[in-house]
């Protein structure tokens, strides 16, 4: 891959503020419902969410990276008004109920896209200004923790097809947007294998092999080894088994790669749904 530098424009952008220097957050998502039902997930997402104003500043925008939004090449959301997206199948109708109405933020998108796209970076970033709008990903795990939906948000898609090493590149580049009132969340999971799940009443016991991915790479995140989390395929077997396909994990790639070095981690969730999705989470600063 082309060498990613560092964005110098995302220092000096218009439309955002300097401010105090906000957290960066990776959230274990899991299943859809966790958004509508009252469990502590849900619970843990609204309590985070009431530290905002307290414990962190108020954010002026929020960028997500979720799981469920691949393409080819790189795309920010530039819609005035993105449309909430139910890309799932099978759920009670409350859960397609559901709404999240919160601002896009078109002229920020612009920006962060111009100075992403800069000559030289090898990682251009288009504009979508209607294809796409808020998935699961992040509407689900938003909508708890600001259910006024009044803070603008964008979402930054992944491109499936690009090296781990380019996907926590990119998220090192956003590092600056941090220190403008911008909320970095990457929304996905540290085992996903929906595949080898196990639904049914109460909790089920996580297979060997997803306890073991979650204890090496949550030791990482707890560590601060965070550019070895770029390395998790060399778990062989494990990491095959881990993710099946990987898109549910290169989100905490773009988190990780945000986090400046030595910034303290709080980790929560860290537990399994259905045996084989780790809903760990964190947050750094």
């Amino acid at each position: 891959m082309t060498d990613i530098v560092p964005a110098a424009a995302l220092d000096s952008l218009k439309t955002l503020n300097k401010s105090q220097r906000m957290p960066v957050l990776f959230l274990g998502h899991g299943s859809p419902m966790n958004a509508i039902e009252d469990n502590a997930y849900r619970r843990s997402w609204q309590a985070l969410g009431a530290e905002f104003g307290t414990r962190y500043p108020q954010p002026q925008l929020i960028l997500c990276i979720s799981a469920h939004w691949l393409t080819r090449g790189y795309w920010l959301t530039g819609m005035a008004q993105p449309k909430t997206i139910h890309d799932f199948g099978g759920f009670p109708q409350e859960l397609f109920a559901q709404q999240y109405p919160a601002p896009g933020a078109p002229q920020a998108a612009q920006e962060i896209s111009q100075a992403l796209s800069q000559p030289g970076t090898g990682v251009p970033v288009g504009i979508d200004e209607g294809e796409w709008g808020l998935d699961h990903g992040s509407w689900g795990v938003l909508k708890p923790m600001f259910p006024a939906a009044n803070i603008p948000l964008v979402q930054l898609s992944m491109d499936y097809s690009r090296p781990a090493s380019e996907h926590f590149a990119i998220g090192q580049r956003l590092k600056a947007l941090r220190d403008h009132g911008v909320l970095i969340v990457g929304s996905g999971n540290l085992v996903h294998n929906l595949r080898a799940a196990r639904f049914g009443p109460g909790s089920q016991p996580r297979y060997d092999w997803a306890a073991e991915f979650d204890s090496v790479m949550g030791g990482h995140m707890q560590s601060g080894n965070l550019a070895a989390l770029q390395d998790f395929q060399k778990l062989g077997e494990v990491a095959r088994l881990a993710h099946p396909t990987h898109e549910h994990y290169l989100p905490l790639l773009y988190a990780a790669g945000a986090v400046h070095s030595g910034e303290p981690v709080r980790s929560f969730n860290a537990s399994f749904q259905a045996a084989s999705i780790s809903m760990r989470s964190a947050v750094w600063g």
